[in-house]
């Protein structure tokens, strides 16, 4: 008696499991696209332009007027949505936005040196390393989540890298990873990407805009051109033009780069749904690799020895991810996130390789 009633236990025990540990729903996401604009400010993506800066004094604006026609607006709602108009009509609605510090949500640069390359690194690997202290052009010792994922077997061939500053090649070590890169910027040990050859030869002759930087659009265009002709599963997009203006004391020229990044992200969505390929199976992921500082004079500027550019902001589109919009009093995150989330979204575990890697962003992936 005792052993059939000790069966009887077990047997609800296993109904139990059954009725509480219900399988996780299969995601619809096939492909992942990580934008990244250097440096652009959670503030304007979530109150727009500042009124302090739109100034010759502060933010070095000749034609006040002109700018203010273009970007101010009464209210920071109406001001954001007037400089990031996809941000806020459609990433709002069907997506989710991290990052706004005055509504309790916070995104955090972990690595503590708040410049680019530790950045983009502690991104794409999900953690921080302190070896990376500078943006000299030193080959990654790090394997990045992109790396990682090329190498599995549905993947492999199917992972790119566009953007338009120079230490990219380095930063994703392409000599070790193998991955193709557009530019390579004379980089023999990278493979690079084809473009078209009048693309190739106006961005060789115009001017750069820095002098490791090349202008957003040449790699705005590259990239429509590479996604409809090689139809990768997933790919780097780096714009540099907010990080160059900023540091150029060129708020108005600032402003305007971040609008055309919210411009290509929504030319580049809207392409993506005519493509049955991505159509109902892609993610985009939109972040910073760091922040800026605050006031008149720190907006220019972001490091270790600027606190507020440890600030940063993260926003999703795509079908695994609930339309929540705008979140507010959230737990804070992190950039060390992003790697693991980007990978399980794919349906893939890269802290399983990599265990020091920040965990997914639960919120965004249904069903976690």
């Amino acid at each position: 008696m005792k052993f059939a009633s000790a069966q009887r236990v077990f047997l609800l025990l296993l109904l139990g499991i059954h009725c509480f540990a219900a399988p996780a729903p299969q995601l619809k996401t096939k492909n992942v696209f990580l934008i990244i604009s250097d440096g652009l400010r959670w503030q304007e993506v979530f109150t727009g332009a500042e009124d302090l800066l739109i100034s010759e004094e502060h933010g070095g604006v000749k034609d006040t007027n002109a700018v203010r026609a273009n970007f101010w607006r009464p209210t920071p709602d109406a001001r954001r949505e007037e400089l990031m108009p996809f941000f806020w009509k459609e990433i709002a609605r069907q997506g989710q936005l991290f990052g706004n510090q005055t509504k309790g949500s916070v995104v955090k640069v972990t690595n503590g040196k708040n410049f680019s390359y530790p950045g983009y690194s502690e991104i794409l690997t999900g953690y921080g390393d302190p070896r990376i202290d500078s943006n000299a052009k030193k080959l990654n010792p790090n394997v990045n989540v992109f790396e990682w994922i090329n190498r599995q077997k549905s993947f492999s061939g199917r992972v790119a890298v566009l953007g338009t500053w120079d230490v990219f090649p380095f930063i994703f070590n392409c000599e070790r990873s193998g991955l193709p890169i557009w530019p390579a910027f004379g980089n023999s040990f990278a493979k690079e990407i084809q473009v078209p050859e009048l693309l190739r030869q106006l961005t060789s002759d115009t001017p750069k805009l820095g002098p490791d930087i090349i202008f957003d659009s040449f790699v705005m265009h590259a990239s429509f051109d590479y996604v409809k002709h090689a139809k990768p599963r997933l790919a780097f997009i780096g714009f540099g033009e907010t990080d160059e203006w900023a540091h150029h004391k060129r708020y108005d020229e600032y402003l305007k780069a971040a609008q055309r990044v919210d411009s290509f992200v929504r030319e580049f969505w809207t392409m993506l749904q005519t493509m049955p390929q991505y159509r109902g199976t892609t993610t985009l992921i939109v972040t910073a690799d760091h922040g800026r500082g605050t006031g008149p004079d720190d907006w220019k500027n972001h490091g270790e020895k600027v606190p507020d550019s440890a600030g940063d902001w993260i926003a999703v589109l795509g079908p695994d991810t609930p339309a929540l919009g705008e979140r507010t009093n959230t737990a804070t995150h992190a950039q060390n996130q992003i790697a693991a989330t980007i990978a399980a979204l794919l349906g893939l575990d890269y802290r399983a390789f990599f265990s020091g890697a920040g965990e997914p962003l639960q919120e965004v992936i249904k069903g976690r």
